[in-house]
């Protein structure tokens, strides 16, 4: 390791139950190079001994679990529960060995950087409650091995992606995101949740009949029927004079 390079052979980074502040380790992410190619970055010997290396738990897909071995191709970043805040650095992206990020539980902001689309290898991503805001990249839907997504408790906007992986995803990978709509959510997009205002042509004729009736014949119909109506009156008062006393 050197000041330059810091932790080029790093599989594991977890941190995570602290109260770390301030922005993600921008400078640190840039030269985790056994994240970036861990086939490349990783030698005959440290393959000999790496699986026996470590006893230590984490939490993957959401779940606390316990690992006997620290796996060769095992590469995990956990900050979640911190006091994190500012962007996800684009950086991040390069990691494309890692399996499991977990940045949740934090002040993160902005938006979800679509350079994580080229994280190929990842299996997990946490990213619940934060502040997040914008639409779920396009880019994530590249993910191939990707079998638990949390996304929930943020501000995020705009349609779900569709694609093979995304669609195995249930509510509780959205919820509390307010603004989301699409599959699986209930909540639709666009046009789909306005109701249809078109009126059938039946009622529209009916309508047109009742204007007809109003400001056509129908006043003719009234009129006579008014007639009618004085005429008879007249009739009665003659065979039945009354007397009205003021």
């Amino acid at each position: 390791m050197t000041k330059s390079s810091p932790f080029p052979k790093l599989h594991v980074l977890d941190i995570s139950r602290n109260a770390f502040i301030g922005s993600l380790p921008d400078e640190y992410l840039k030269h985790f190079r056994a994240m970036m190619d861990i086939v490349e970055n990783v030698t005959e010997d440290e393959i000999s001994w790496l699986p026996n290396y470590i006893e230590s738990s984490f939490t993957l897909k959401g779940l606390d679990q316990s690992l006997e071995r620290l796996l060769t191709a095992f590469t995990t970043i956990d900050l979640s529960s911190n006091l994190f805040s500012g962007n996800i650095p684009n950086s991040i992206g390069n990691l494309q060995s890692l399996v499991h990020l977990n940045l949740s539980q934090n002040n993160l902001t902005g938006h979800i950087p679509p350079s994580l689309g080229n994280m190929s290898a990842l299996e997990s991503l946490d990213l619940s409650s934060n502040k997040l805001d914008g639409e779920i990249p396009s880019e994530l839907t590249k993910f191939t091995f990707l079998s638990k997504l949390n996304l929930s408790m943020n501000n995020l906007v705009g349609q779900i992606p569709h694609s093979t992986q995304f669609s195995t995803f249930e509510n509780d990978s959205y919820m509390g995101n307010s603004r989301l709509c699409g599959f699986p959510l209930t909540r639709k997009c666009g046009g789909e949740n306005r109701p249809n205002l078109v009126v059938p042509e039946e009622e529209e004729e009916e309508g047109d009949d009742q204007s007809d009736f109003v400001n056509g014949f129908g006043w003719q119909v009234v009129a006579l029927g008014y007639g009618c109506g004085f005429v008879v009156g007249a009739t009665l008062d003659r065979a039945n004079p009354i007397n009205l006393v003021a």
